[in-house]
């Protein structure tokens, strides 16, 4: 192996610093989905863009004992999952790291990963998913031509594609227009809510947030391609 690249990849296999492993937590508490700040170990090394299995992966889990024992951090467990917090004291190191310009900057988020790639899939698979669902609304105009009716499991096959595809469409334009890109700041979470909920009767509004769910699932479109 060429030394420059030998040394790049010793470089990416070194842990990140104690203050860059607060910060990502901090992040990825403020990051969380679910209403509690107890952080799993892997969404740490997310934050940080650490693969699990590296060198860099048993460093940051060192680091964290190290920051559990110094009282920067409370060691839990949830549902089987060891997790972490900050503390007030590690909360207040933070601060102070941050302060005195200690702190490097962190990676991308993975939320805003997520949504950069949604939207990047998105403006490249768009167009080929409008083609499919044309080629079958227009097998399903010639169902509907055709001399002699078709069998009833002709109409229940093209109806499951229809519906996949339109779906697949709808999920393509949502992650290319809609979703708006996600702030450090706050999680983001799809509330599932469209411009004119505001004007719609609660059934209606009802209706269209079940139809959103998994809107931004982007390995979804995989599935929908089939059949």
């Amino acid at each position: 192996m060429p030394k420059r690249a030998s040394n790049l990849r010793a470089a990416r296999e070194q842990p990140p610093s104690i203050e860059l492993v607060l910060a990502a937590l901090e992040r990825a508490e403020r990051h969380r989905a679910r209403q509690t700040p107890d952080v799993p170990g892997f969404a740490v090394l997310e934050h940080l863009g650490v693969r699990r299995r590296s060198a860099a992966a048993r460093g940051v889990r060192a680091q964290l004992e190290v920051l559990v024992a110094e009282g920067s951090l409370r060691r839990s467990r949830r549902h089987g999952i060891q997790t972490w917090v900050l503390t007030v004291a590690g909360r207040r190191r933070l601060r102070r790291a941050r302060d005195a310009g200690a702190v490097p900057p962190l990676p991308e988020s993975p939320q805003h990963l997520a949504w950069r790639e949604a939207r990047t899939l998105a403006a490249q698979e768009i167009g080929r998913f409008e083609r499919s669902f044309g080629e079958c609304l227009a097998e399903g105009g010639r169902l509907l031509d055709a001399e002699h009716p078709p069998a009833s499991d002709e109409w229940f096959a093209i109806g499951d594609r229809l519906q996949r595809g339109a779906w697949r469409v709808g999920s393509a334009a949502h992650c290319l227009r809609e979703w708006t890109e996600p702030d450090d700041s706050r999680a983001d979470i799809d509330q599932l809510q469209g411009a004119a909920d505001a004007h719609l009767d609660p059934v209606e509004r009802g209706r269209r947030r079940a139809r959103r769910v998994a809107r931004r699932n982007i390995r979804l479109w995989r599935d929908a391609s089939r059949g």
